[in-house]
């Protein structure tokens, strides 16, 4: 008996050092195929041509399409082409988190006041748009972990991202650079403390996962299920939402002209669009640039710098089964005010 135990429970370790291996080896080679090798070369391409590319709203154009069935379609295929693989990995990763990692682990090196700052390290590299990471801060806020860390790292993916950063710099200029950095940093962990407020120490997400110890199978077999569970839960209502807002992108960005581009009502219009679009990862970088080229005025640029990568309509429902809705409220409503909070920097420091 003492011996059959022991051999129990040395398979038990083995199976879970292997999830761990197995995990963190996905991790390190989906984001050097996904992220790290493409936006290395991106990043050569932004420094000699001052471009990474046209608008995904409009293109050259100072407008978008006018509002239809085949401006959804053509946004949706133009958008799901330039993040697939990005959501996939996200996907594999977040049913990772839930079942191949440790609880207990997660939960103590996610906690206290060091808690949010491991996961800013952690967020780094990933360089995730805000709806590819969303399931991995969905698997990170069943399996335990304090919202606040969660949050922080869903938001420092795409506001701190450092290839975003750099792209900002060559295109746009460092002094751009230096204020997505200085009042996105401000964003990510303010915002991400103000909505862990308002998820109480019992809360319970909806449909969350059975916790790994209780599921005797095989980890692949587990992570095989967590990854369909997770993405019949987010899928569907995240490719409806996407298929909205690209149809109706044109009330989301008026046509630009030297007189709109610098109207004082444009920079709350902006902000408000910029939190509830979405776009890909460093999205935003030619978005402005095509629009400065119309008259976009610095205030509008500032506030699509903070809002377009930080949060979306998509994300934001990403997360709402697994947060109060006050605190997906919060998030929300924070971006929009970060965004006036940097259009008022650009001015108030000339650029």
């Amino acid at each position: 008996m003492t011996s059959s135990l022991a051999a129990r429970a040395a398979a038990s370790r083995i199976s879970a050092h292997g999830g761990i291996v197995v995990f963190f080896a996905l991790a390190i080679l989906g984001l050097f195929f996904v992220k790290w090798s493409p936006y290395y070369a991106k990043g050569f391409l932004a420094a000699e041509h001052h471009s990474i590319g046209t608008s995904i709203v409009s293109g050259s154009l100072p407008a978008s399409p006018g509002v239809g069935l085949q401006a959804g379609l053509d946004y949706s295929i133009a958008y799901m082409k330039a993040i697939w693989q990005a959501l996939v990995l996200g996907l594999l990763l977040g049913a990772g988190i839930e079942v191949l990692l440790p609880r207990v682990l997660l939960r103590q090196l996610f906690a206290g006041s060091k808690g949010p700052l491991r996961a800013t390290a952690f967020a780094l590299p990933s360089m995730m748009c805000t709806c590819c990471c969303a399931p991995i801060a969905v698997g990170m806020i069943e399996t335990g972990v304090g919202a606040s860390s969660a949050l922080v790292y869903w938001l420092a993916n795409p506001v701190l991202n450092p290839a975003a950063l750099v792209f900002i710099g060559f295109v746009l200029g460092w002094q751009w650079a230096a204020l997505r950095l200085m009042v996105g940093v401000g964003l990510v962990f303010v915002l991400a403390n103000l909505a862990a407020r308002f998820v109480s120490s019992d809360w319970q997400p909806r449909d969350a996962a059975i916790p790994t110890d209780d599921v005797k199978q095989p980890f692949l077999l587990a992570w095989g299920r967590a990854f369909f569970r997770l993405s019949v839960r987010l899928i569907p209502e995240y490719v409806v939402l996407v298929f909205a807002l690209g149809m109706t992108r044109a009330w989301f960005f008026p046509a630009m002209t030297p007189d709109i581009g610098h109207a004082a009502w444009l920079t709350p219009v902006l902000a408000a669009a910029g939190t509830l679009f979405v776009i890909p990862t460093a999205g935003e970088v030619p978005i402005i640039q095509v629009l400065q080229q119309f008259g976009l005025g610095s205030a509008g640029a500032a506030a699509l710098l903070i809002t377009l990568p930080a949060v979306s309509l998509p994300s934001l429902a990403m997360l709402a089964r697994s947060l109060p809705i006050r605190a997906v409220v919060a998030l929300g409503v924070g971006t929009f005010v970060f965004g006036l909070i940097a259009a008022g920097a650009s001015v108030a420091l000339g650029l």
